[in-house]
């Protein structure tokens, strides 16, 4: 039951958010509601950054409806404009809440709706295009409960 209300509030939270991650609506790439991590393909350059999450912690329990994300990026910086010509140490970053996409932003701090249960969450910062460094970034996953 857990499960399926937190896919649920992944595929809500992915469709009231997915528009934010370009410079204009009009603009916004294509994606699918609930889509899971795209993947690395052709040829994609590597990146030096490191991306790591904050807050919340691993094993904390936090109450409320919300959860407040902090996360450090290292070797790199978030550029706010979308474009298809990249640089391994430009881009953003995508939080996934129980491999759910659930947004793409361009800043460290987040506040993401939650209820009760149990959640896994991590982050990859990915090319100012939407896609994938080869190899890929992502932190370290966190599993955070909402009581």
């Amino acid at each position: 039951m857990t499960r399926i209300l937190s896919r649920s509030l992944a595929v809500a939270l992915l469709t009231a958010i997915v528009a934010a991650c370009s410079a204009s609506p009009a603009s916004a790439p294509a994606a699918s509601v609930g889509a899971s991590a795209p993947t690395a393909s052709g040829n994609r350059p590597s990146s030096p950054a490191v991306v790591a999450i904050v807050k919340p912690t691993s094993g904390e329990s936090v109450t409320g409806t919300t959860v407040h994300v902090v996360l450090t990026l290292t070797g790199a910086q978030i550029v706010s404009a979308t474009t298809t010509n990249i640089t391994p140490d430009q881009g953003h970053v995508h939080l996934y809440v129980d491999n759910l996409l659930v947004s793409m932003n361009y800043g460290l701090e987040q506040d993401l709706p939650v209820h009760a249960g149990t959640y896994v969450l991590k982050a990859e910062f990915v090319a100012a295009d939407h896609a994938p460094f080869n190899p890929r970034v992502w932190s370290s996953e966190v599993f955070f409960t909402v009581k």
